[in-house]
């Protein structure tokens, strides 16, 4: 394992190294990073005071912007990540090309709570998540690489054992 310095998180560099240079067929980067840090600007947490922005692109080239929406009940509250995907979704989309995430930490690259990696996984563990800092660094892992042997749909359609009630 490599610390990628990310402080506690460890990342392999099989599950980074590949992806994290980018190539000229990589310029539609930058923009979804910059997208992710302006989304950040319209957060809502008046409790946190942490924002937090997301960009999504889906296959086609549509970005969906989405931003942190805090509640005074806590866990009410939506994550950036869940909103873009949302918003996304209540379009018809179903299929993503990558997520970017942005944060105003700048020490430390932004990672994704365990709902939103699960909420992405609903949709794939096969595309791309840029964690980002403010200076526009980043680091780019695919949704099963943040969320191993995760728990998907396919797993609704494999074989059960009988309930055993006569």
């Amino acid at each position: 394992m490599a610390n990628l310095n990310t402080g506690e998180r460890l990342v392999s560099e099989a599950a980074t190294e590949a992806r994290k240079l980018p190539t000229e067929s990589d310029n539609w980067i930058k923009p979804l990073l910059h997208k992710s840090q302006k989304a950040k600007e319209f957060a809502y947490c008046p409790y946190s005071k942490f924002r937090v922005g997301a960009a999504l692109v889906a296959h086609d080239g549509t970005v969906f912007t989405g931003c942190n929406v805090e509640n005074a009940c806590y866990n009410l509250g939506l994550c950036a990540e869940r909103t873009a995907i949302t918003k996304a979704v209540s379009e018809g989309y179903r299929s993503f090309k990558a997520i970017a995430i942005a944060s105003d930490m700048e020490e430390e690259f932004i990672s994704t709570c365990g709902g939103c990696r699960q909420f992405m996984r609903e949709f794939s563990g096969k595309w791309s998540v840029f964690m980002t800092k403010p200076d526009g660094s980043y680091i780019d892992m695919l949704v099963e690489d943040l969320l191993p042997v995760s728990f998907c749909t396919d797993d609704l359609k494999k074989k059960k054992a009988s309930s055993g009630s006569t």
